[in-house]
């Protein structure tokens, strides 16, 4: 058998962990409150835009009975509160996490994402043990590598 085809390189998925430190549990804090402030900000900028809408319709027809009117700003602020609603229900997602991580405890570890990597494989490796594959980080630096390279 010919050395150079007795392999594959193939591409999998690495899962990411990481230790609960101090630190660890500050950057991710500091980072779950930069999405609830942006949260923030984009639900007022809806509510202005909305506002500015509805006003500039008011101010283009003086007469606030006409129906053709009525019917606009209704439908402006159906979807106003529609993506108001959107946004709630994420900054309520956003806190949840942040107190999820308030509630961690030091040392634990816990699932942070995934990379994609690529990996040799041979006749006679076990494919499903190449496949499992982990980094533990501590503070953002390699701490153990977990599986089979």
């Amino acid at each position: 058998m010919d050395a150079s085809k007795s392999h594959l390189l193939l591409k999998r998925a690495v899962n990411i962990k990481a230790i609960v430190t101090e630190r660890w549990k500050q950057e991710v804090q500091q980072q779950l409150q930069s999405q609830i402030n942006q949260l923030d900000a984009q639900l007022q900028q809806v509510e202005g835009q909305g506002q500015r809408m509805v006003a500039e319709l008011q101010k283009q027809n003086p007469q606030p009975v006409d129906p053709a009117i009525q019917q606009q700003v209704s439908s402006i602020q159906v979807q106003v509160n529609q993506k108001k609603s959107e946004l709630l229900e994420r900054k309520n997602q956003v806190l949840q996490q942040l107190q999820q991580v308030q509630l961690l405890e030091m040392d634990q570890e816990v699932t942070q994402g995934q990379l994609e990597g690529f990996f040799r494989v041979e006749v006679g490796d076990n494919l499903v043990h190449k496949m499992q594959v982990e980094l533990l980080l501590r503070d953002g630096v390699v701490e153990e590598i977990r599986g089979e390279l």
